[in-house]
């Protein structure tokens, strides 16, 4: 399994960000696995961020509800992360993982199955 995650490195304050996680080796829709986005600010631990179920199914962190959404276009094995209203606070590596649902929200690296690369993604004017 190999996830890899695509999308602009700058974004301004105040706009949104989108990301898409592009999964090949399995099918998004297997059962039992869960699709997430965890970050990492510098100098920071990882932070989970939310996920999309094989069901289509959506879990956020409560920190960000207000702000995430989490999609899926199955015809392409991808799930896409948009984060609205950003602030540098928002400044950060972003991961896409998948698990089963036991360690869905972990912020330990080990719990989750397959990583993608990151993507550094700065918001700054």
């Amino acid at each position: 399994v190999q996830l890899q995650e695509s999308g602009p490195g700058l974004v301004k304050p105040s706009q949104t960000l989108s990301l898409t996680c592009t999964v090949s080796g399995t099918s998004i829709t297997t059962d039992y696995y869960y699709w997430n986005w965890i970050r990492q600010p510098p100098g920071k631990g990882l932070e989970w961020m939310g996920a999309v179920a094989y069901s289509g199914s959506n879990f956020y962190s409560p920190s960000l509800k207000s702000r995430i959404s989490i999609s899926r276009d199955t015809s392409k094995n991808q799930f896409i992360l948009q984060l609205s209203s950003v602030t540098p606070e928002d400044t950060a590596v972003y991961y896409c993982a998948t698990s089963t649902w036991a360690s869905v929200a972990s912020p330990n690296r080990w719990q989750y199955d397959y990583w993608g690369p990151g993507i550094q993604v700065t918001v700054s004017s």
